[in-house]
């Protein structure tokens, strides 16, 4: 169980609202990569039973997710993600499309956090905020384990909704992961205008299915 001492020490500091910044997408080979900043403040309490089973999004089940995605936006201060399309990932690589999608969340709360903790080795290029990055925090901050929840859950929300623009490559069960079956698609089909043409794996098959 996660609890909100990193963040406590934040506002032992002073600061106010605090902004947990995390990204789902960074490995797939197809759709965006997309951000989430979940902003709490220093009266914000675990005080709910789901609260208290938030956790990095990769441990938790699928349904799990979906369940604690609700009560994370009913229960912080604010919520908002940042999406980073696949054309501009293969433009500008990435991890700046990672940082792309993380200052686009932050851009639109509509209240302003005044510190940021993010997910990861590097703080977040361009953005004129007080932040600290830590390795490995979607496992260790609660604000930012509610922020890989939110970016895994829209992100799988709209990898399901182009699924329905392009069946026949199932992204609806491999959310543009590298899966076996994903990669069986690619090879029998060839890549599709949400394929990040700038992945190896992905411009090789291109490459391999062109005549």
């Amino acid at each position: 169980m996660l609890d909100l001492n990193i963040e406590q020490g934040y506002f032992d500091l002073g600061y106010n609202l605090i902004g947990g910044v995390d990204e789902a997408g960074r490995g797939p080979l197809a759709g965006p990569v997309v951000a989430a900043c979940v902003v709490i403040d220093k009266n914000f309490k675990i005080d709910h039973e789901d609260l208290a089973l938030v956790a990095d999004s990769k441990k938790l089940s699928a349904k799990k997710r979906e369940k604690l995605f609700s009560v994370i936006k009913e229960k912080v201060l604010a919520v908002e993600i940042g999406v980073v399309d696949n054309l501009t990932i293969d433009k500008i690589n990435i991890l700046q499309a990672s940082f792309l999608a993380m200052r686009r969340a932050i851009k639109k709360l509509k209240v302003e956090p005044d510190y940021i903790l993010v997910d990861g080795n590097f703080k977040i290029p361009k953005l004129e905020k007080t932040q600290t990055a830590i390795i490995g925090g979607d496992g260790k901050v609660f604000c930012i384990a509610a922020a890989s929840i939110i970016a895994k859950v829209s992100r799988d929300w709209l990898m399901s909704e182009i699924d329905k623009q392009y069946p026949e490559y199932e992204f609806a069960k491999h959310k543009g992961y590298g899966t076996k079956l994903h990669f069986a698609k690619i090879a029998e089909l060839g890549p599709c205008p949400i394929h990040r043409f700038s992945f190896s794996p992905v411009k090789e098959l291109f490459l391999k299915a062109k005549p």
